[in-house]
């Protein structure tokens, strides 16, 4: 538009940096925590946790140590960011310490938390090296060789329960494919945005759908599908739907057309059911989601699914308190594939809703970031990493709740898995620099008689 005197911002116009807001919220963050910790105590024993002091120390140790690194090298940042992932954080340990009392042979709070402190070291370190997310861009084809090598990697290892997706060396395990997401989410978002008109506009249209030329679009339908069949090869079919969906979601988002959103569940819907006939392992999966209480009519007892549902069900609608339930009885996956099932139970259907909008609202500031960029790689970096939380989301809850067929995946931050944790803190530290730049004020620039529009405030 025409540059005028009243087109142009009030000078001296100070954009809030938040930190205080993000302060206070971190300290309601860690007290959470601490009185769920302490909750469990009284509830199983009586008597509050003799380290429940520790503990909190501890965690506002954390956070505090964050919140610095934001202040300092991200001033701009998301004030809502880093305080729902230590809430979230902080009560999943709360919910495996629980689990924990009940199964004295297996004791993960303690290894959890020393995959949170590493997982808060690489959010730190994050935050401080990369002082702008558009150096990614750079490393494109090395993040996308990088993703297929830790998915190969484990097909030479033994099976986990079923799958082919864990790197035993020692006593030390991790799943290679939780890094290999963001690895992704970093090629496709810098390749689409490259390749993001011609995507749109190039190509022959075939009924409603304008279909890229396969010189442009090849390249990347390749990479998924090498990485999809991969993990098919590992049965690992929770993370084949994370990334079907991610790589969806970031090809309508850089080409605007609604048409991938249906060719995208037409392709799921076939694959889903050519793996689900055609494999075992997924096969039974399917079963055990149209008959849950199958095990239960052939008289050996209720099965991980059908426990899971009679805990949602117990819980009510505020939950039997914590430390009070009996989700422990699904079996050895309490911990990881099934922990929402603890919360359903013990908080009820008011907390579990609370839990769903904190995932929710996580989302909602990933998406809100990357829409006040101007580059189109931030852009699409920003909604693909928090894209990838609401799909695990989605995903999970979804099999634990009978919704869809079970997947083995982790709840993000909530449930016990050192590399999910880790690489869940690395996606928040990605999106606390997208939306830093995202709320950095830029000065006044007028070109030829224009003024640029303002950058609106992400608060």
């Amino acid at each position: 538009m025409t540059a005028t005197t009243t087109d142009r911002p009030p000078p001296g116009v100070r954009v809030p940096k938040r930190r205080g807001v993000e302060l206070s919220l971190l300290v309601g963050a860690v007290l959470l925590s601490v009185f769920g910790y302490m909750d469990v105590g009284l509830a199983r024993n009586g008597a509050v946790p003799p380290d429940a002091a520790r503990y909190g120390a501890g965690l506002g140790l954390l956070a505090l140590v964050a919140h610095l690194a934001v202040r300092f090298r991200a001033p701009f940042a998301d004030p809502l960011l880093l305080p729902i992932a230590v809430l979230l954080n902080g009560l999943g340990l709360v919910l495996i310490y629980r689990l924990d009392l009940e199964t004295p042979r297996d004791q993960a709070a303690t290894t959890q938390l020393v995959w949170s402190t590493l997982g808060v070291g690489l959010f730190i370190a994050v935050v401080v090296l990369l002082r702008d997310h558009r150096t990614l861009q750079r490393y494109a084809y090395l993040s996308m060789a990088a993703a297929l090598a830790l998915m190969i990697v484990p097909i030479f290892f033994p099976a986990v329960n079923g799958a082919k997706i864990w790197i035993r060396i020692g006593g030390l395990s991790f799943q290679p494919g939780e890094f290999a997401k963001i690895l992704l989410a970093v090629f496709f978002a810098a390749y689409l945005a490259a390749n993001r008109n011609a995507l749109a506009y190039t190509g022959r249209r075939i009924w409603r759908l304008q279909l890229p030329t396969g010189r442009v679009l090849g390249p990347i339908v390749a990479i998924w599908l090498l990485s999809v069949g991969v993990l098919i090869l590992e049965r690992d079919l929770g993370t084949s739907l994370l990334f079907f969906g991610l790589f969806v979601i970031m090809l309508y988002v850089a080409t605007g057309r609604t048409g991938w959103i249906a060719v995208g569940l037409l392709l799921a819907g076939l694959g889903a059911f050519a793996v689900g006939s055609l494999e075992p392992h997924v096969h039974s999966r399917v079963e055990d989601w149209l008959n849950p209480y199958a095990s239960i009519e052939a008289g050996d007892g209720p099965g991980q699914l059908a426990q899971s549902l009679f805990a949602f069900a117990a819980g009510g609608m505020f939950g039997t308190g914590l430390g009070l339930g009996h989700s422990v009885l699904i079996g050895f996956a309490a911990k990881s594939d099934f922990i929402l099932a603890t919360a359903g139970e013990e908080l009820g259907l008011a907390g579990l809703t609370a839990l769903f909008l904190l995932y929710a609202l996580l989302v909602a500031r990933g998406y809100r970031a990357g829409l006040a960029l101007r580059d189109p790689f931030g852009r699409l970096l920003a909604i693909g990493l928090a894209s990838i939380l609401a799909l695990q989301v989605f995903v999970i809850a979804g099999g634990v709740t009978g919704l869809i067929p079970l997947t083995g995946m982790a709840m993000p931050f909530l449930a016990q898995g050192g590399s999910s944790v880790v690489t869940n803190w690395v996606i928040v530290a990605l999106l606390i620099r997208v939306s830093d730049s995202a709320r950095m004020p830029r000065p006044e620039t007028v070109e030829a008689g224009t003024i640029a529009p303002l950058v609106p405030d992400a608060r």
